[in-house]
């Protein structure tokens, strides 16, 4: 949808695939947004709360590096499983830093997720907005698609969402074309080429990343399930030796041996496309796999950004 927020305002938009009630519940009851709010690596602890107008919900959030951070909510406007109203970024001794309006509609089996951050100045939501990049906190809404899956399937996924400056066709085609893949794919640090380079439905990929400093040379295989353009591809990935063999990562024995990747792409306006990547172990997976998949999910946000920001980069050159 074209954006139609002020300069004043950014805004979010999620689709998440669980009834409404179960995403209402997730954002308004503690116990279950202690599973899944704020940037990954954070945690919070609840103090109180009254889900009414008028009301709050006084919580502390605790960063990776140990330092606290005191919030205090005040809810103008409690719609249930509608809409939310409130002010966000305050305590006790300083004013809140936005207010928020958050609606949900249900959609099918579905729930889109509609959110505006009104600031005081077109400024403040400039700063804000890089502060939100830098501090990784959109990954809070990454979290509630990989909470809500649990909940729903019992299925560990990883979920990941990126804005580009794009059209839906090029950002397709950044996806789809391997002379693009090639320059952007690779995490930060890494470079990677094609060996066998077969981006269709049913077939594969055969590639090789190398580290710039030439310590870590890895291979690996992308076997293409399904390609729908211009907004969807998935593929099953598995890391290999050099000879195509099926292998294991190169410094984590037991990550799974395969994962399912799917990759929606999202129109918001003529000139701005959302990816949405989803992970998952694939395959028959050991309790030890599925343990270290879970564990790196930070590790996994810090590669794909990595990617993301490179990505960024050459949509911003002549491709």
């Amino acid at each position: 949808m074209p954006s139609k927020n002020k300069s004043n305002e950014l805004t979010l938009s999620r689709v998440y695939d669980a009834p409404v009630a179960a995403v209402w519940d997730a954002w308004t009851d503690p116990e279950q947004a202690a599973k899944w709010w704020g940037p990954r690596g954070f945690t919070i602890t609840t103090h109180g709360k009254e889900l009414k107008p008028g009301g709050f919900w006084r919580y502390t959030m605790h960063g990776p590096d140990g330092v606290d951070y005191p919030n205090k909510t005040i809810y103008h406007e409690v719609e249930k499983h509608k809409r939310l109203v409130y002010d966000h970024g305050g305590s006790d001794d300083r004013p809140p830093m936005f207010r928020v309006t958050v609606t949900f509609e249900e959609i099918g089996e579905q729930t889109r997720m509609e959110m505006t951050m009104a600031f005081p100045s077109p400024e403040e939501a400039i700063q804000a907005k890089k502060f939100i990049k830098t501090a990784g906190g959109h990954s809070t809404w990454d979290r509630l698609a990989e909470y809500l899956t649990k909940e729903k399937n019992e299925r560990e996924i990883f979920v990941i969402n990126r804005s580009f400056k794009a059209s839906i066709d090029t950002m397709f085609e950044m996806w789809s074309n391997p002379r693009h893949v090639s320059r952007w794919m690779a995490p930060e640090g890494v470079r990677m080429e094609y060996i066998q380079a077969d981006i269709a439905e049913g077939k594969t990929s055969f590639f090789k990343m190398t580290s710039d400093d030439n310590t870590l040379v890895m291979h690996g295989k992308i076997h293409y399930l399904k390609i729908k353009r211009p907004d969807y591809l998935e593929y099953s990935q598995s890391f290999s030796d050099e000879k195509g063999n099926l292998s294991k990562h190169p410094r984590v024995p037991t990550w799974p041996d395969h994962m399912l990747t799917k990759v929606l792409l999202t129109k918001e306006g003529d000139d701005q496309t959302r990816v949405t990547l989803t992970w998952e172990p694939q395959g028959k997976v050991s309790a030890a796999e599925l343990k270290a998949f879970v564990e790196m999910r930070g590790s996994m946000t810090q590669g794909w950004t990595g990617s993301f920001d490179k990505l960024e980069a050459l949509l911003g050159t002549e491709i």
